[in-house]
């Protein structure tokens, strides 16, 4: 097994890049390094209470070394920069010595200073020849001068913590001839190393997690609609705009998982692909993710710069993308975006009342069955995306959200048993608080049969209510703000209060039921 050793300090530019952390920092070098099978051996950092380039030497500073205990970075010494930079030079000859005897392979250097603090170490890995990855011009450019073997070296700027430590990772993996893939996504889950990014491309997440910008849309409509506010309608309408942006740069981020990278890669693909609609947001984020992956590590392989390494994946991907929606997919994507909505629209133009009836007698096992989240909330935002609210957005928050809301509150006033009421009170207050868990209904819809039926029929009740008001809305907001969100305040009043209340009579009835089943006679008739 190959053992590294870590030095150097937070660095000027650095700071500003990842330095001011030092535990992210060295433990995303600690993360890639495991993924290849490297052994950290030793680390020798001073971080600075801000930047080295104005830092004197009073300055607050703190050491990092290695625990092999804990396998993590810990703080072995906290001083003024001056003291820290002494207690260094302690330990350096150590090390310079372990360089000496073979028992270190190569050496990680950040901001180091080659001259006082990391000198001896730095004289030992120039006479054995150790391969050396660093950042940090003025640093690396001493060390090179000294005759060092220098594999990898960089500036700071454009870099982040992982894009570091994948560059440092991989010019030693190639040196050496070991394979090596970056662990990307989740370092703290088991099973993400080496996903491919393709394996990273979940619909339904980028959809979830784009959710708040179609909500401050929604926000801006209503405040709109407020005498003196009517100036918002411009801001809507540059929101609008946006939501491509927010779709791409959420779903670059996933994919590729290249922190600020993936970032400005997904917004410049996103607004090359705004005339796409969402879809054409999401295509062109998707492909960004992907091309910072594959481009990140081409230009690894080609000995980059760090930098430009960054450059290149944050800055041609999102291009390389966006321009292929751009010319190409834009039109398509718009029209499959309007397909669905004019599907939708179709269905209630037909029947407003037996579209709402047959979603809200539909949506209970959709969402049970795990279908909400993938089909109906993807078709909420596109619905959203025009009008900034959606029939099926309301038919959500009527047949879903107060449906569980009134199991809950039945559970408060009339439990079955005295701790059902504990369980229920949390759910009922963050269903109409916020407008979401509805699966704190669950619990009592699945031990009760009347219960589960009651919920569905409720819903159908409650989205036929939001059929025959012709009402468009949304989830996800507080109860007593979402009528201020849709187009027919009145009309959703009524379409949520059906549903609470429907759910909250047939549960209290339930609950009756059920415990006159569960008393026990107290005295029995035994014949002679």
């Amino acid at each position: 097994m190959k053992r590294i050793v870590i030095i150097g300090s937070s660095g000027g530019n650095l700071y500003n890049l990842g330095g001011k952390d030092p535990l992210k920092l060295l433990g995303e070098i600690r993360t890639q390094a495991e993924s290849a099978g490297f052994e950290i051996a030793a680390i020798q950092f001073v971080a600075a209470q801000g930047s080295m380039d104005s830092a004197g030497k009073e300055t607050s500073s703190a050491v990092y070394s290695w625990d092999e205990a804990t396998g993590a970075a810990v703080v072995s010494f906290t001083g003024t920069l001056e003291e820290c930079n002494q207690h260094v030079r302690s330990t350096d000859e150590l090390w310079a010595d372990e360089l000496r005897n073979g028992r270190v392979d190569g050496l990680i250097s950040m901001s180091a200073d080659p001259n006082r603090a990391n000198e001896q170490i730095i004289k030992a890995a120039v006479e054995k020849k150790i391969p050396i990855v660093g950042t940090g011009g003025t640093s690396m450019a001493l060390i090179s001068a000294k005759g060092a073997h220098v594999i990898l070296t960089s500036g700071t700027t454009g870099t982040t913590n992982r894009t570091r430590a994948i560059s440092f990772v991989t010019a030693f993996a190639k040196h050496w001839g070991i394979s090596y893939r970056p662990m990307i996504g989740d370092t703290k889950l088991a099973g993400a190393v080496s996903d491919s990014p393709w394996k990273r491309i979940h619909i339904r997440g980028i959809m979830m997690s784009s959710l708040p910008g179609f909500i401050a849309l929604a926000l801006v409509l209503a405040l709109s609609k407020i005498p003196g506010l009517d100036m918002l309608s411009g801001v809507f309408d540059v929101l609008i705009k946006a939501l491509p942006v927010v779709i791409a740069a959420i779903a670059a981020k996933q994919v590729s998982d290249m922190e600020e990278v993936s970032i400005v890669a997904g917004v410049l693909a996103g607004v090359l692909s705004m005339d796409g609609g969402i879809i054409g947001g999401m295509i062109g984020g998707i492909g960004a993710g992907l091309l910072v992956n594959a481009l990140f590590r081409k230009c690894v392989e080609w000995k980059f710069p760090t930098t430009t390494v960054n450059i290149i994946a944050g800055g041609v991907s999102g291009l390389a993308a966006g321009l292929l929606v751009y010319y190409l997919l834009a039109p398509i994507a718009l029209q499959a975006g309007e397909w669905v909505k004019v599907l939708i629209e179709g269905a209630v133009s037909y029947s407003p009342i037996l579209a709402g009836l047959i979603a809200g007698l539909l949506i209970w096992p959709a969402i049970i069955g795990g279908v909400y989240h993938a089909a109906i909330l993807p078709i909420v935002l596109l619905e959203m995306e025009k009008t900034g609210n959606s029939f099926l957005g309301a038919v959500d928050m009527v047949g879903l959200v107060m449906v569980s809301a009134g199991i809950t509150l039945a559970n408060i006033i009339s439990p079955r048993d005295k701790s059902e009421a504990t369980v229920a009170t949390p759910g009922f207050l963050i269903n109409m608080g916020f407008g979401t868990f509805v699966e704190a209904a669950y619990p009592f819809m699945f031990s009760n049969k009347m219960v589960f039926a009651g919920a569905i029929v409720s819903s159908g009740i409650a989205g036929m209510m939001v059929g025959v008001f012709d009402v468009r809305g949304t989830a996800y907001v507080p109860s007593v703000m979402a009528p201020l969100l849709s187009n027919n305040m009145l009309g959703f009043i009524v379409a949520m209060a059906s549903g609470l209340i429907c759910s909250l009579i047939i549960t209290l009835i339930a609950n009756q039921i059920a415990k006159k089943q569960n008393v026990q006679p107290t005295e029995k008739n035994v014949s002679a």
